[in-house]
């Protein structure tokens, strides 16, 4: 291995603690601002010699897909992909227990820096350009974690169970009712009843149609 650049060193030093601090990866322009560098295209330069180096992986399907090597975090996973999810106005999708079998087969890998280590994740493909100021746009996938648990301000698939279909949105606990905010400033929040709502998962990641 060749000498590491003071300025390698503290790309890495930036990824380690990044890592840590947020449990995913930096994109490049995290690395451009906390490393105080001056365009993007330097910090690209110096990752291409820290991958070549055998220090990190970088996959380009996949936003923050920085993988550092010789962490623990060796290698991809393999994640199902469950079915599509509305980013707009609510579609039908196969409801939570029958995904696997209504989708069966379809997966996607990705590292396990997006998954953080955690067990029950799952991808949905996204339909619509509701949550496009979120960086999430029509044929994405957004990685979920299977969980009925959400704060206000999490990233969740929602399902109304009266309409029978799910959504993708922002939610927020507004008393009795709930508020699904997207993301895109032409569009306006879905409100319901906060019994008729029941959160599916969380966003943990996405990972981008090119």
């Amino acid at each position: 291995m060749k000498t590491l650049t003071s300025r390698q060193k503290q790309i890495l030093e930036f990824i380690d603690g990044f890592g840590r601090d947020h449990g995913y990866a930096p994109s490049i322009r995290d690395i451009v601002k906390g490393c105080a560098i001056s365009s993007t295209s330097v910090v690209d330069y110096n990752l291409r010699i820290l991958e070549r180096e055998g220090l990190l992986r970088r996959d380009a399907e996949v936003s923050r897909g920085i993988v550092r090597l010789g962490q623990g975090r060796r290698g991809n996973r393999t994640i199902p992909v469950l079915g599509q999810i509305a980013a707009g106005f609510p579609i039908p999708v196969p409801a939570a227990d029958t995904w696997a079998t209504a989708i069966e087969g379809e997966t996607v890998e990705v590292s396990h820096e997006l998954t953080r280590g955690i067990e029950d994740v799952y991808a949905l493909r996204v339909k619509g350009t509701s949550m496009i100021d979120a960086l999430i746009n029509d044929g994405d996938l957004v990685l979920m974690r299977s969980t009925n648990h959400a704060d206000n301000g999490d990233m969740v698939a929602a399902w109304l169970k009266a309409e029978q279909e799910v959504t993708l949105k922002k939610i927020y606990f507004e008393g009795d009712q709930v508020r699904l905010q997207p993301m895109n400033a032409t569009m306006s929040p879905i409100y319901s009843d906060a019994a008729n709502v029941e959160v599916q998962g969380k966003v943990l990641g996405v990972i981008r149609q090119m």
